[in-house]
């Protein structure tokens, strides 16, 4: 491995993950072997059915039955790897597991993950073996590790907690009165699940600035005539995990102070958070200088963020939220840690358009809300689309499971396909 290839690939590191890079590396094998298309002999000059289209042959059917198959039972084997997994970690020893030794950096699974019959239900729906020159993507693993997590979880599911933008509404939007999660939602809370928003969005305890953000959604509740006992399950959780809303039996959000939801995952002083935020401050405005951005740097009580005037790409937006990691990190003496395990948890994340710093992340977020409910990481589930090292939604890993969706229409899809599970298991 040459020094140029490393740099490159620490470049490139907070844009992969590593257990969707595994999965790939596996199943590109069967396709490189198996998928590539035979060259057909080119019809004869007197042949008149020549210019006809060529039916599909038994043999072609045959192969993408036999590829599938092979792509299956790549999956049911990375099913025994996440289940050996699961069990060491059991035992206090998951540094020993198979998988561990591939994929250094695997987190925690809080349930099994049925991969195989997950990739069976994309697989019938979007032929993924039948493709012969594009081999399984990113983003088909992505899609299938959703399905099986929410095969897995729906039996026990208790509470899903959602990112705001890009997850449930267009970044920078509202969500909207024709909006069509709000039927999804709606039926998750008459199954008594609770459902919480879990936003950077920091307006301090304003209920009217987070209403008018979803006053769709709560105008949704009122039309499907929600009893109160299935509203009091809805939450809004703003600035990460510093401002906390119920919702009331006539549709509006109420402030939930420290005193009614009392916790010790927030400890921190002001004057500790107003340090922390100087030196993201200092560090956001050193980035604009020295690459002579177009951006202002805006300052609330539990965050600081960039604001650009003019659209930045996203390798300048990842080098700000890097650059202010990596400042609060050596800040509170622990620049080989991750941003939620220093004394004062944060998140530096690219928000798409925007670069922020909040203080602490939607880990402790949805901790809170466990703590309130009563559930654990197994009956937990989190849908967000910024699960990249540069994201605000990559540390909920550590305290529930997750699905990883791009655009409020995936969401869709994956509330559909949990609708659809919820429903067969009753």
């Amino acid at each position: 491995m040459t020094s140029q290839y490393r740099v490159n690939y620490h470049l490139r590191a907070h844009k992969r993950d590593h257990l969707v890079e595994f999965i790939k590396g596996m199943l590109l094998t069967p396709f490189v072997l198996h998928a590539q298309p035979q060259p057909q002999p080119p019809p004869l000059l007197h042949d008149d059915h020549a210019a006809e289209p060529r039916m599909r042959r038994p043999s072609d059917e045959r192969a993408q039955e036999a590829n599938a198959q092979r792509y299956a039972e790549i999956f049911a084997s990375i099913e025994e790897l996440i289940d050996e997994h699961r069990a060491l970690h059991a035992d206090g020893i998951a540094a020993y597991s198979r998988l561990a030794k591939l994929v250094p950096s695997i987190g925690t699974f809080f349930t099994p993950l049925p991969l195989r019959q997950a990739f069976g239900r994309v697989n019938l729906r979007e032929r993924i073996s039948a493709r012969k020159h594009v081999p399984p993507s990113f983003n088909d693993i992505r899609r299938i590790l959703n399905i099986a997590q929410v095969i897995a979880i729906a039996p026990q599911l208790r509470m899903v907690t959602f990112d705001g933008d890009m997850t449930l509404y267009a970044d920078g939007q509202n969500f909207e009165h024709d909006n069509a999660l709000t039927d999804l939602l709606v039926s998750l809370l008459r199954r008594r699940i609770a459902v919480a928003i879990v936003t950077a969005a920091g307006y301090g305890d304003d209920a009217a600035r987070y209403e008018m953000r979803l006053s769709g959604l709560l105008k949704g509740f009122a039309r499907a005539g929600l009893r109160a006992d299935e509203v009091a399950r809805f939450f809004v959780l703003g600035g990460e995990c510093n401002f906390l809303f119920g919702c009331s039996a006539s549709y509006r959000l109420e402030y939930l102070d420290d005193t009614q939801h009392p916790s010790s995952l927030r400890s921190w002083t002001d004057t500790q958070v107003q340090q922390l935020l100087d030196v993201a401050e200092a560090e956001l405005s050193d980035c604009v200088a020295r690459m002579s951005l177009d951006a202002r740097i805006l300052r609330k009580p539990r965050a600081v963020g960039l604001v650009p005037n003019c659209q930045l790409t996203r390798e300048q937006l990842d080098e700000c939220a890097l650059s202010s990691q990596i400042a609060l990190l050596k800040f509170q003496g622990s620049p080989k840690s991750q941003p939620c395990d220093v004394p004062i948890p944060f998140c530096a994340f690219n928000g798409g358009n925007d670069c922020w710093v909040d203080i602490g992340n939607k880990l402790i977020g949805v901790r809170i809300l466990q703590q309130l409910l009563g559930t654990e990481p197994a009956n937990t589930l989190h849908v967000g689309d910024q699960f990249l090292s540069t994201g605000n939604d990559i540390s909920t890993r550590t305290a529930c499971c997750t699905c990883w969706i791009i655009n409020p229409q995936e969401t869709h899809s994956l509330l559909s396909e949990l609708e659809y599970v919820l429903a067969k298991n009753e």
